[in-house]
């Protein structure tokens, strides 16, 4: 039985949550932390902040994991005498390691705003502005019937056959070649000057468009012919599963104030309330949701047709102007509010994920932070006019 070290933590985190996929504005990874040590307590949070740092070192964390960056802004000292540097400090001093998964955090699959509308239980779910696929080519080939694994196999090495959760993937199908040899030819098969009818096999396989030319080369590397026939066709993108936002329907459409009251029973109480703009009998059937700030998804939700569009931080004049021109009615239930369910979510799948990487490692305990670290800390209702 062996821990795992906070270097297998980042590698499980960076799987299920790619550094790539994150904005180039964004700064994600591992902000502190000794890749060596081992890890028994993992504990999640939305904010790195103070308070939560002190829940993390109180309860023991070897790894505090945290979807804002401590650091997202070019920073010249981390001393002491400033709150940030502070936190680094008490943080390296307790052994406790910080790790963040932000923007890659809200696009990957069971990311931010997918916790988001699983907590609202909206079904058939779509990201709301979609990736797309990784570039990607078919190779096709045609190859004597003993010599098809041999090919296939070296297609695989080279990075070919990968579909999803699946690798080595290829389809093979018999088949009748015909050729003539030309002089100067010294063909495998047959002989200069007399054509040949020769059972072949086509194989096909996807292979990323950029390992290509490597994929080439190990096909012709591999087929006993002389003159390879090799057909390279460029595949359309299509949507991975990944992207910003997610749409999805209510099972049992409802009327927005009673919707904004489902949100706001979802997710965690905080003092700024949910807030809606809309007619409150408006019947919500189909919802869009974005964890965070949302607001530049607002024209995506209204191509997207949706009844209500969930998110948070929505500024005056986007969310006017969205209202203005018949777009749907919107629900704000805090930023902080709108990540949390993330964090259990994220719980759940690296211990999964540890289990899968080392059946025999150590339980890896996990903890998910309540600590409310929305800065809206109250809020008051204007008296009614007759009253002042």
């Amino acid at each position: 039985m062996t821990s795992p070290t906070v270097g297998d933590i980042v590698a499980t985190l960076d799987a299920l949550y790619p550094p790539e996929t994150a904005e180039e504005w964004d700064v994600v990874g591992l902000t502190c932390g000794d890749r060596a040590t081992p890890v028994r307590r993992v504990m999640f949070a939305v904010d790195p902040l103070p308070a939560v740092v002190d829940e993390a070192l109180a309860w023991g964390a070897d790894v505090l994991v945290t979807h804002h960056p401590l650091l997202l802004h070019p920073t010249h000292s981390v001393a002491t005498d400033t709150w940030k540097g502070s936190v680094l400090h008490r943080m390296i001093r307790g052994g406790c390691a910080l790790y963040t998964a932000h923007t890659n955090a809200d696009v990957a699959r069971d990311g931010v705003s997918e916790a988001l509308a699983d907590a609202l239980a909206l079904v058939n779910t779509r990201p709301l502005r979609a990736w797309p696929s990784e570039p990607a080519d078919k190779i096709v080939t045609f190859v004597p019937p003993d010599h098809a694994d041999a090919v296939i196999e070296a297609l695989r090495r080279a990075g070919a056959g990968t579909i999803g959760n699946y690798t080595g993937c290829a389809w093979k199908v018999a088949g009748t070649g015909t050729f003539t040899p030309g002089e100067g030819a010294n063909p495998v098969i047959g002989e200069v000057g007399r054509t040949e009818v020769t059972a072949e096999t086509r194989v096909e396989m996807v292979v990323p468009r950029f390992a290509r030319a490597v994929a080439v080369e190990a096909l012709r590397a591999a087929h006993p012919y002389e003159e390879v026939a090799v057909d390279v066709i460029e595949l359309a993108t299509a949507p991975n599963g990944t992207g910003l936002g997610r749409v999805g329907s209510l099972a049992v459409p409802e009327p927005l104030d009673a919707f904004a009251q489902r949100v706001a029973d979802a997710l965690p109480s905080t003092p700024g309330g949910v807030r809606f703009h809309g007619d409150p009998e408006a019947v919500i059937a189909r919802v869009a949701v974005c964890g965070g700030s949302g607001d530049s998804l607002l024209a995506d939700a209204a191509r997207a047709g949706v009844d209500a569009f969930v998110t948070a931080d929505l500024r005056h004049h986007p969310a006017s102007d969205a209202r203005a021109t018949g777009g749907p009615a919107l629900v704000d239930p805090g930023h902080w509010a709108s990540e949390w369910p993330w964090l259990p979510l994220a719980a759940d799948r690296i211990v999964h994920a540890l289990a899968q990487r080392d059946p025999g490692a150590t339980t890896v305990e996990t903890h998910v932070s309540t600590v409310v670290t929305d800065p809206v800390t109250g809020h008051v209702r204007s008296r009614p006019e007759e009253d002042r």
